[in-house]
């Protein structure tokens, strides 16, 4: 984005939009009972359009500042730079969730604690060692709700460790044994049948590069360097290229899910609430059909 300083006509266009946006928005925010000023305000808007690479008109910029979950932003830096009133917030609305979402992931009581704590200390800026480090939440971009944000960060938190204990185990011979998606009896769920229909046909209906890169990355377990290096691509095109077909996954399904009858405060609690173990649908064979390249689902060590 460009500097507020620049001294062409458009950028200061730009930089009177990004102060005149921060004016309209900064009590909504919550900005000031964290100790952050408007001008703070309008650097924290600022580096998140240059992380985005963001360019264009002002009234680009303003779209793109009025898509962005604001309050969360406002919130996940107060606590990046230390401010204990917003980490008693973060506390208090995403503290018992997070475990929750751990404890969906990991089906046991200690593993679920360890991995929520982990991401604990890595968004609060410390390492297993007590060393500070950079806070994750400098990540965090506000294009999507923090609470999603986290339950995704953890999600891949669990998958690494995940990599790291199976590593001689074959993804294939365990998803063919049922021992990927193990769950004990008394835990099974069934999710709405509606919701299966819709992430079946919407699976079904993904281009093949889009069911490429879902089973690369969660059926075969590849980095996302390793997939970059399949597709001649820098790695973080396929972080962005996952996250659009993920995003646009979720909403064409909550969208066949209210066509389906549901309402769209039920169709956010159905899928919100819906373990992806419970769905009754093929998702390997699915994404592997008609997928380019079928040689990229050999075993790593085949593929050199």
């Amino acid at each position: 984005m460009a500097s507020a300083s620049a001294a062409s006509p458009l950028d200061a266009q730009i930089a009177a939009a990004l102060r005149e946006f921060c004016a309209q928005r900064y009590e909504a925010s919550g900005a000031r009972k964290f100790g952050i000023d408007e001008a703070e305000l309008a650097g924290i808007l600022a580096d998140v359009g240059a992380q985005c690479k963001l360019t264009g008109t002002a009234v680009e910029l303003r779209n793109f500042l009025a898509s962005l979950h604001l309050e969360d932003l406002v919130l996940a830096r107060a606590c990046m730079n230390g401010n204990e009133s917003a980490w008693e917030t973060f506390l208090l609305r995403y503290r018992v969730t997070l475990y929750e979402s751990a404890y969906k992931m990991a089906r046991e009581e200690c593993a679920a604690r360890e991995l929520a704590d982990s991401l604990y200390a890595e968004i609060y800026g410390v390492d297993t060692k007590g060393q500070e480090r950079t806070s994750k939440l400098r990540y965090y971009q506000g294009r999507g709700s923090l609470q999603g944000w986290l339950r995704t960060v953890l999600a891949q938190e669990y998958i690494n460790r995940y990599r790291s204990s199976r590593r001689t185990t074959s993804l294939d011979e365990a998803l063919d044994d049922g021992r990927q998606f193990e769950a004990r009896e008394a835990d099974v769920s069934v999710a709405d049948p509606r919701v299966e229909d819709a992430a079946a046909a919407e699976l079904a209906a993904l281009e093949p590069e889009g069911r490429f890169l879902l089973a690369a990355y969660y059926l075969d377990r590849r980095t996302l360097a390793e997939i970059a290096k399949l597709m001649g691509v820098h790695e973080s095109t396929i972080s962005r290229k996952l996250e659009r077909v993920t995003s646009a996954l979720r909403k064409s399904i909550r969208k066949r899910v209210i066509e389906s009858g549901m309402s769209p405060r039920q169709a956010d609690e159905a899928m919100q609430d819906v373990d992806v173990r419970d769905l009754r649908i093929k998702v390997k064979e699915t994404l592997r059909q008609e997928t380019p390249e079928g040689a990229f689902y050999k075993e790593k060590d085949e593929c050199g």
